[in-house]
C-alpha cells in the first residue's frame, strides 16, 4: 500500500473519532441533570387540624331492669327492639307462692291483733282490781308489759303483710322509662333467683335519638381537646355518609394500656333517623382547630432530613473558610443536642429545620416556626421563606436502570 493512502486511511480515523467524541460530549452536555430531590411549592389556603380517635357508639342512658323476687317466669310482654313507656308490664312471674306468703302474713296480723284486744280488757279489769285492793300492783305491770308486746306484735306482722304485698307486686316486672329494648335475658318457663344478686332480665335504652360516642384520645392530644368541639365521624354501616357531633365531656380518670396512656372523651350525636345503632365503632375527627388563609407548607417537609454525606460536605465546606470556620462552629455547640428537625424555641414557638434545594444540588437550611397542622399542611408562622418557594419534602428515588 502506498503511503499517501495509509496517510490518508490514518488521517480519516482521527476525524471520525474526535466527532464521535465530540458528538457524545455534546449529547451529555445537553441532557439535565438529574434532580436529587423531590419538592414541594408552598402556597396559601385553609388548613383543618382534627385529632384521629376510634369511638363506639352508645345510648345516653341505659337502665339494666332486674327482679328483687324469685320465681319462674309466667308470661312476658316485651321482646327484643319493642319500644315501651314508664310503667309497661315487661313480664310477670308466677305469683302462686307470693300470694301464700301474703295469705300467711295477714292471718298472722290478725292473731296478733286479737292478741292485742285481749291484752288490754285484762289489763283494764286488772286497773279496776287493783283500785278495789283485789290483786297487787305487779300485776297490774305485768299486763301493761302484755299490752306493749301485743302491740309490737300488731306492728311487726304489719310490716311483714307489706312486705309481702310489695314482693307480690314485684313479681310484675315494669319498665322503669321510656325507651326501648336492647337486650333481653330470660324467656318464658325459666326460673330467676334474686338470693344473691339482682338478675339482669332487660337492658332498656332511654332514646335512641340521642346517642354518645365514647372513644379515647392519647395522651399526646388531650392538650388540644375542648368541650363543644365540633366532631365528625363516620360508621362502616354507612360509608358514604358523614354525621356530625360535638365534644360533651373530656374524663380525667386516664387508662394506661401496655405503657400506652389514654383519655376518654364522650361525643354527643343527634341520631333523628335512628340510623346509628348502639355497639357501632365510629371513627372520629375531632376538628381542634380552623384556619381559612394562612401560609402553609408541606407536612413532609418537616420531616426530611440531609444524609450523612451531605452533611459532611457541608461541614468540609464551611471549614474551609476561616471566618465562617468559627461561627459555625459555635452554633454547633450551641445545638449540640439538636436531633436535626427541631432546633430552638423562639417566642415560646418551636423552632424546626426545613430546607430547600441550594447550589450544586446540596440541601439549605432555612429555621421557621409553625402553628396548626394536619397530615398535609403545617401554618408558616415564621421564616424567610414564601408563597412559591420550593422545599424538599424528600430525596428522590434512584432511576431503574432497565
Amino acid at each position: 500500500m502506498k503511503p499517501w493512502i495509509k496517510r490518508s486511511i490514518y488521517a480519516l480515523v482521527a476525524v471520525a473519532v474526535v466527532g464521535g467524541g465530540t458528538y457524545l460530549y455534546s449529547k451529555r452536555a445537553d441532557k439535565p441533570e438529574t434532580p436529587k430531590f423531590r419538592t414541594a411549592t408552598i402556597d396559601q389556603g385553609a388548613i383543618t387540624q382534627v385529632v384521629l380517635a376510634t369511638g363506639t357508639l352508645q345510648p345516653v342512658i341505659t337502665v339494666n331492669v332486674g327482679t328483687q323476687v324469685s320465681g319462674t317466669v309466667l308470661e312476658r310482654k316485651a321482646d327484643f327492639n319493642d319500644h315501651v313507656t314508664k310503667g309497661q308490664v315487661l313480664l310477670r312471674l308466677d305469683p302462686a307462692n307470693l300470694e301464700a306468703r301474703l295469705r300467711q302474713t295477714r292471718a298472722q296480723l290478725g292473731a296478733a291483733e286479737a292478741s292485742l284486744v285481749l291484752a288490754r280488757a285484762t289489763y283494764e279489769r286488772n286497773q279496776k282490781l287493783v283500785a278495789a285492793g283485789f290483786i297487787s300492783a305487779l300485776t297490774l305491770d305485768q299486763g301493761k308489759r302484755e299490752v306493749d308486746a301485743g302491740t309490737a306484735n300488731v306492728e311487726l306482722a304489719r310490716a311483714q303483710v307489706q312486705s309481702a304485698e310489695t314482693d307480690l307486686s314485684n313479681s310484675v316486672i315494669r319498665s322503669p322509662i321510656d325507651g326501648v329494648v336492647i337486650r333481653r335475658n330470660t324467656d318464658v318457663g325459666q326460673t330467676v333467683a334474686a338470693s344473691f344478686q339482682t338478675p339482669d332480665l332487660y337492658l332498656l335504652a332511654k332514646d335512641l335519638r340521642q346517642m354518645v360516642i365514647q372513644t379515647s384520645v392519647s395522651e399526646a392530644d388531650v392538650g388540644l381537646i375542648k368541650q363543644n368541639q365540633a366532631v365528625r365521624f363516620t360508621v362502616d354501616a354507612y360509608p358514604e355518609r358523614e354525621f356530625e357531633g360535638k365534644v360533651q365531656q373530656f374524663r380525667l380518670n386516664s387508662t394506661n394500656t401496655a405503657g400506652v396512656v389514654t383519655y376518654t372523651i364522650i361525643v354527643d350525636v343527634d341520631n333523628p333517623e335512628e340510623l346509628l345503632k348502639p355497639g357501632m365503632t365510629a371513627q372520629t375527627r375531632i376538628v381542634v382547630a380552623t384556619k381559612d388563609k394562612v401560609t402553609r407548607l408541606p407536612t413532609a417537609a418537616l420531616r426530611f432530613r440531609p444524609d450523612e454525606d451531605s452533611l459532611k460536605a457541608k461541614a468540609a465546606k464551611s471549614a474551609a473558610s476561616a471566618p465562617n470556620a468559627a461561627k459555625d462552629t459555635a452554633k454547633d455547640k450551641a445545638r449540640a443536642d439538636d436531633d436535626g428537625v427541631l432546633t430552638a424555641v423562639n417566642a415560646g414557638r418551636k423552632v424546626y429545620r426545613i430546607y430547600t434545594v441550594g447550589e450544586k444540588q446540596e440541601p439549605k437550611q432555612h429555621d421557621v416556626t409553625i402553628g396548626i397542622a394536619n397530615t398535609r399542611f403545617t401554618e408558616l408562622i415564621t421564616g424567610d421563606l414564601k408563597p412559591g418557594d420550593e422545599v424538599i419534602t424528600r430525596s428522590a428515588e434512584p432511576a431503574i436502570k432497565k
